[in-house]
Formats: C-alpha cells, sequence, structure tokens
C-alpha cells in the first residue's frame, strides 16, 4: 500500500508517517490513519471517500448476514460458498508463492515455514505457541 501510494504520486511520504502517528495516538480502531491520510492527500473529499472504503465492507458484510441465514440452506448457496472458499485457498497460495519467491528466503526460512506449517495442521499446538517457536528459530538460525 505504501509503495502504491508513493509510486502513483497520490500520497507524500511525510503524509504518510503524519497518518500513521495520528492513527496511533488516536483512540478507536487503527483504521483512523486511512481516514487521516485521506484527508492530507486530497482534504475534505479525501476523508470521506477514505472512510466510505474503509467501512463500506463491514456493512455490506453486515447487510449479506442478516438475509443470509434465511438462504443458507439452498444448493446454488452451498455451491457458491464452497466455490468461494476454494477460491480464498488458491488466493492464500498464491500470496505464499509469491513470498517464496522473493530474494532472500533460503532454507532456514522455508524450514520454518514448513515447521510451522506442520504444527499448525496437526492442531495440536496454539497458534500463538507456533509463532513463539518461528520466532525463536528465526533467531537462532540468522543471528
Amino acid at each position: 500500500l505504501h509503495q502504491d501510494l508513493l509510486a502513483n504520486g497520490w500520497a507524500k511520504e511525510s503524509y504518510f508517517g503524519q497518518s500513521i502517528a495520528i492513527g496511533q495516538i488516536s483512540p478507536g480502531p487503527n483504521g483512523l490513519w486511512v481516514i487521516s491520510l485521506g484527508y492530507f492527500t486530497y482534504g475534505i473529499a479525501g476523508a470521506a471517500l477514505a472512510l466510505i472504503a474503509i467501512t463500506l465492507p463491514a456493512l455490506l458484510v453486515l447487510v449479506i448476514s442478516a438475509g443470509y441465514t434465511r438462504i443458507e440452506q439452498r444448493t446454488w448457496v452451498q455451491g457458491a460458498m464452497h466455490g468461494v472458499s476454494l477460491a480464498v485457498v488458491g488466493l492464500l497460495l498464491s500470496v505464499v508463492w509469491t513470498i517464496l519467491h522473493q530474494p532472500g528466503v533460503d532454507w532456514k526460512g522455508l524450514l520454518i515455514a514448513v515447521g510451522a506449517f506442520g504444527l499448525a495442521l496437526s492442531r495440536k499446538v496454539n497458534i500463538l505457541i507456533i509463532l513463539g517457536l518461528a520466532g525463536l528459530a528465526g533467531y537462532l538460525l540468522y543471528r
């Protein structure tokens, strides 16, 4: 996001930093920095557009979920949800593929990733423990 905003000339580095700072010191959700970045970049219209962009997805989910219970047992809905679930798996795999093809990924990183995957797949180890073990492994392997 940072690179896209700067590369396209939509925001300045100083605006980005100021927006992050405002988001950090403000109470409430961390998404507030997006609204302040919209304001710094395009004034009131930018802030309003950022507010809409950050709240619209959640609002749509609420509206859809209200009516979903009435149709969730229909065959076509179950099929569509199954398709969407599989698409999410595909998207996650594409993210994994992209990360693994980044410069700097070596056998140590692959070892940590495979170990974390194995522990998560077992479903017997809490995710916080997996993250802690991965951090420890990273410390030991990369120091």
